[in-house]
């Protein structure tokens, strides 16, 4: 019996009728390598095997009324696949718009708690071509970014047709008592966290004080201006997608002696700026991006789910894109300087003391109204992915692009991976907010061109 953590715990709290908190991936995968050609019960076939093999496709929640921790994870007695994998055709004519459409609509739907908190959906085309499209779908509570991309690669292979994969046992099962005594247990020794807790906390407000009055610090929360993005939002979703080279990426990075996450925070920064010129609602000042950052190294909570956060300001005020990407990349290492420095677990550990009355917390924020000063403008997420050729059940994978979800006072979200030498940037807002995100999307090939045009000796 595996317990979800109070920062997993979090993210199911955090879901409501307008805010699905689901992490998404879109697949374009060419079948013409599937062994024997591909239908869709191949594929099904396919997946069965691996999912035997991976627990994680198998977990479910469960809860007592009785509980005074967190729900657990137990497996599913009577897994069906079918409950998880859905088949959908585009309708003509079949282009990038169409297959964002069907894409924008999967990632608007609630997953079903009752059952293992994931879908796929196999696209494909009206034309009887070897394209295909793969969404994957999964709950925040259940993975992180970082948790997600190894997730999905163990559907992955590096060959055509790999050796099936041995079955593994799962969580197994637990009853009602059983989880209302493990909470019990749990919820007596919350106390002795408060140990670590408040001593971490008052360091972290000593040294983000410190920092402040040092100028060394990230950009403060509420401290963002409004945008467009920066309204409530309805359950609607739009999507849209583009790949860039990860070489030309690397070029900029070199040249400029910065790291790949900076040039990616630039094209963000050049792109977001593109947009809102045209529509004539850029702020003076900068956009401010929550960005994820990864803690598993230096974690030793349990848990799902195992990031911290950071506000970066985006410099989208700045017009000259020298200038921008030297204050991005400043803001950037300044950001993460400023988040390595405070306890790595502070935000799970508060989340873990809140216990039960986080449902209440989360519903008197979502009843809240909005801030004048958002909190932060949109999340910025990017995620290391392999750079070898891979293969979706024996579907050579052409590009992949992955969507976070958007939350409470920033309805946009920009989520950028990279695989085989590409780098998928996937884009989810409301179209009750903006009714077109491929404006925003087609901008950012022209912002890489236009940093790698920048004069090598005037370098930063």
């Amino acid at each position: 019996m595996e317990r979800l953590s109070g920062y997993d715990a979090f993210f199911l709290e955090l879901e409501s009728s307008t805010q699905p908190v689901n992490v998404c991936c879109l697949l374009e995968v060419d079948t013409h390598t599937m062994p024997g050609g591909y239908t869709f019960d191949r594929f099904a076939d396919a997946l069965a095997v691996q999912v035997d093999s991976v627990p994680e496709f198998r977990m479910k929640l469960a809860d007592s009324q009785l509980n005074l921790a967190y729900p657990v994870w137990v497996e599913e007695e009577n897994f069906r696949l079918d409950r998880h994998l859905n088949r959908a055709c585009l309708p003509r004519p079949a282009g990038r718009t169409e297959l964002a459409e069907v894409c924008a609509h999967i990632a608007a739907l609630p997953l079903e708690r009752s059952h293992p908190l994931w879908e796929m959906w196999v696209i494909e085309s009206p034309d009887d071509s070897d394209a295909l499209a793969v969404m994957l779908k999964s709950h925040h509570a259940a993975l992180d970014g970082v948790a997600g991309a190894d997730l999905m690669f163990q559907l992955c292979s590096l060959d055509v047709d790999p050796p099936a994969p041995a079955p593994v046992d799962g969580p197994g099962a637990t009853n009602r008592i059983e989880i209302a005594a493990s909470g019990f247990v749990d919820f007596l020794r919350r106390p002795q966290r408060m140990v670590t807790l408040i001593p971490d906390t008052a360091m972290t407000v000593a040294r983000t004080v410190a920092r402040a009055i040092s100028g060394r610090a990230m950009a403060p929360p509420f401290a963002a201006p409004s945008t467009v993005f920066n309204a409530p939002f309805t359950c609607r979703r739009n999507i849209a997608f583009t790949q860039v080279d990860l070489l030309d990426v690397k070029k900029v990075k070199d040249r400029f002696g910065i790291t790949v996450n900076d040039v990616v925070t630039a094209m963000c920064s050049g792109a977001l700026r593109q947009f809102l010129l045209d529509r004539d609602e850029m702020p003076d000042a900068p956009l401010i991006a929550t960005v994820p950052m990864s803690v598993r190294a230096k974690s030793n909570r349990p848990g799902r789910n195992q990031t911290t956060w950071m506000f970066c300001r985006l410099a989208t005020d700045i017009e000259d894109p020298r200038e921008r990407l030297g204050v991005v990349a400043e803001s950037a290492a300044l950001a993460k300087e400023h988040g390595s420095a405070m306890s790595p677990t502070l935000l799970q550990d508060w989340a873990e003391m809140a216990g039960q009355a986080l449902n209440a917390v989360m519903r008197l924020v979502r009843n809240m109204p909005l801030p004048e000063r958002p909190v932060h403008n949109l999340v910025l997420s990017n995620v290391a992915g392999p750079q070898e050729r891979l293969y979706l059940l024996g579907c050579e994978i052409n590009a992949l692009y992955p969507f976070g979800p958007i939350v409470i006072g920033a309805g946009l979200n920009i989520t950028v991976m990279s695989l085989d030498g590409k780098l998928g940037i996937g884009v989810i807002s409301c179209p009750d907010l903006v009714d077109d995100v491929w404006d925003l999307v087609d901008a950012f090939p022209g912002v890489l061109d236009e940093l790698l045009q920048l004069d090598v000796a005037a370098a930063l």
